[in-house]
Order: structure tokens, then C-alpha cells, then sequence
């Protein structure tokens, strides 16, 4: 019988372990970021960062985010921490969001080695599928605390489908 428990036991966390990382590769997907970097961004070189596992020019990250909707609009949430609100450019294409922005990195500057670089920095474009048609002359875009905010009012089909947005 011992035997026999072990074994559900060991079953039902593979199980466990299994259904949750399909969910977080489910989940973390649309929000698996790559980020191109260039001489703006000024990311430590290699020679800089005493972390073996530091790529420069290989950046990946994840920007969450949350997409709401009521009836009578879309607003789309980002995580972006660290940037100003000049670094973004917004843009409805067809049906997707559309956002593209530059993070760059933050010298210090007293004299010294990175030991770790775990942050994203560079170029990067994040598309974000709309459920809707939107109102684009109404849209609007804030950015707070590390948070894009873009709301996007819903609209009778076959309205403007493609404009820029402001952040302010």
C-alpha cells in the first residue's frame, strides 16, 4: 500500500508541475519580448558584468500586461518600468495594438563591475490583438509609475483603422 501512495503522490505533482508550466508558456508567451540593442541604449558591454549568463545583444523579457473590456471600450495595460513617457510610439494597424519603445540603461557613476544584468534594454515592439474596432480619433494613452495605459473606445464597424496615439 505504501508503495501505491508513493506513487499518486508522485503522479499527481508531476501532474501538477506539468499543468503549470503549460499554463506559464500559455500565459507568458504574447509577453516574451525581444529587445534589439544599439549604441543609444548603452547597455554594459560583456567585459563590464561579472555574470557569466550576460549576453549583450540577446535580450529577452517579459512585459506584462492585461487587456479589459466593457462595452463600450478596450483598455490595454503594460508593464514598462523605467522609461519616460517620449519613449513610446503607439499605433492601431487593422486590428492590433501596436507598441514600440527604446528602454535604455542607467549608468552609475561611481567606478565599478556589474555583478548581475537582469533587466531588458533596447528596441523593442510589442502587438497586442483587438477584440474590436475602436474609436482611434478617441483613444488615449497615459503612462504612470512604470504602467502604459491605453484606452481605446469601441466603434460601429468599418471606422478609421489605422493612427497614431500620444502618450501624455
Amino acid at each position: 500500500m505504501k508503495l501505491d501512495s508513493m506513487k499518486e503522490s508522485v503522479e499527481s505533482l508531476w501532474h501538477s508541475l506539468a499543468e503549470g508550466w503549460q499554463h506559464l508558456r500559455q500565459s507568458a508567451a504574447s509577453a516574451l519580448t525581444h529587445f534589439h540593442t544599439g549604441s543609444a541604449t548603452s547597455a554594459p558591454s560583456r567585459q563590464e558584468v561579472d555574470d557569466l549568463t550576460y549576453l549583450p545583444g540577446h535580450a529577452w523579457s517579459m512585459l506584462g500586461g492585461d487587456v479589459f473590456e466593457d462595452g463600450k471600450r478596450l483598455v490595454v495595460r503594460l508593464e514598462v518600468p523605467g522609461m519616460e513617457k517620449k519613449d513610446f510610439a503607439i499605433e492601431v494597424l487593422d486590428k492590433t495594438l501596436v507598441v514600440t519603445g527604446e528602454k535604455r540603461f542607467q549608468r552609475e557613476s561611481s567606478e565599478g563591475r556589474w555583478q548581475v544584468v537582469q533587466c531588458a534594454y533596447g528596441s523593442f515592439r510589442r502587438e497586442i490583438p483587438l477584440t474590436a474596432e475602436v474609436l482611434l480619433d478617441a483613444a488615449q494613452a497615459t503612462y504612470h509609475n512604470g504602467v502604459l495605459r491605453i484606452e481605446l473606445p469601441k466603434a460601429e464597424p468599418g471606422a478609421l483603422r489605422s493612427r497614431s496615439i500620444p502618450v501624455h
